[in-house]
């Protein structure tokens, strides 16, 4: 049994030891899971004390059961998985948190860090363990596990290799939530979004990869640097894959409504003389600038995720561009998940936005969507 399963429950202590302590009128209290490693001893504290303070302090009028509406799972507790975890803690969106891996120290401790910092949230139940029972019922999961790429491997490799484990995972995922819906964030995102929905047989509205959403905030937040006004207040999308084939829209961008290909008609395109297309090339290059710097990216994608849980969670019905499959729009015949403006809400994605494009655009599109059939066809699923 696992250690986060083998929690203590005080109030069955007690009534274990001693029924006559527990006060009358008085239901057993809810658990609280401690993280206990194997063979550590609990500190001797007289169960008769423990019972005697509450029963004094509290008096219980009605008996309930936990009923958790909002429980997010985050598989994987990596740099991404508990920037994930940090940034939904902050903005208070669930009612309880599971993380899973299966790197059972690393897990706990980073589980210990959390609720030690529980006086400071707006969250009342921060749970881990190894096994997937522990994110039973939840409304959403945050797939950030994977295998990583190992020098000199082929990125067909690494996906094969990410197949095998994403078979174990979602089985798992679904065998104990099947009614969530699925973000999925780790890397080739596009390509595991497509995997996900093949091995969940999750309906396409369900599954949803992280795509382009951390792309276009960082697209808008460089043209906000170039103009000198905030990225919220800067409009315009990255679509297509996560990764080098992304498609900037160049067409749609505007500020406050003035489209920026009105200020400069060759925006985005070799004859620029201000080469503004050099903003989309940051974009690309910037994962790569900072994992040389730092190691990893964490932060950004963490903030990312925590936006589509809100916009889910709270049914917001945001447009947000994310991954689905997108096979029969814009020319595209190969099944492959792609990053387009999407409605999510309580339902995950509801609605697609028919974004109009310009005929280069929408062949870049094309495109990417090649470049992702091309490593996908050969995949063993």
């Amino acid at each position: 049994m696992s250690w986060a399963v083998g929690v203590l429950w005080a109030s069955r202590r007690v009534g274990a030891a001693r029924g006559s302590f527990l006060c009358l009128g008085m239901a057993p209290f809810r658990r609280q899971p401690a993280c206990i490693p194997h063979g550590a001893v609990w500190p001797v504290i007289p169960v008769s004390n423990m019972a005697t303070v509450k029963c004094e302090l509290i008096k219980r009028l009605t008996s309930e059961e936990a009923i958790h509406r909002n429980k997010v799972s985050i598989i994987g507790t990596g740099s991404v998985g508990m920037a994930c975890a940090v940034s939904i803690l902050l903005k208070g969106l669930s009612d309880e948190l599971a993380l899973v891996d299966v790197a059972e120290d690393k897990l706990k401790g980073e589980t210990m860090d959390l609720q030690h910092g529980s006086a400071f949230m707006k969250m009342p139940n921060i749970v881990s363990s190894k096994d997937y029972r522990v994110t039973a019922n939840s409304n959403l999961v945050v797939i950030t596990a994977g295998a990583r790429q190992e020098k000199g491997e082929t990125r067909l490799n690494l996906v094969q290799r990410n197949v095998a484990i994403f078979k174990l995972m979602i089985s798992s995922i679904i065998q104990y939530s099947p009614h969530c819906k699925l973000i999925v964030v780790s890397n080739p995102v596009d390509i595991l979004t497509y995997i996900t929905w093949k091995i969940s047989k999750f309906p396409q509205s369900r599954v949803i990869g992280s795509g382009c959403n951390l792309d276009t905030a960082r697209f808008r937040f460089l043209l906000g640097q170039r103009l000198g006004i905030h990225p919220e207040s800067c409009h315009g999308w990255i679509l297509g894959e996560h990764g080098d084939s992304s498609v900037p829209v160049w067409s749609g961008v505007n500020i406050a409504g003035v489209p920026l290909k009105d200020v400069n008609s060759h925006i985005g395109t070799d004859k620029d003389p201000e080469q503004w297309k050099n903003v989309h090339k940051d974009v690309i290059a910037s994962a790569y600038e900072i994992i040389r710097m730092k190691g990893y990216t964490s932060w950004a994608i963490g903030l990312s995720v925590a936006d589509l849980t809100e916009s889910i969670l709270k049914n917001l019905r945001r447009v947000h561009p994310v991954s689905t499959i997108i096979k029969g729009l814009y020319g595209i015949n190969e099944e492959v998940s792609l990053s387009f403006p999407c409605i999510l809400g309580e339902n995950g994605i509801t609605d697609l936005i028919k974004i109009k494009l310009t005929p280069e655009e929408e062949a870049r599109l094309r495109k990417s969507a090649h470049t992702l059939w091309e490593i996908q066809k050969d995949l063993k699923v």
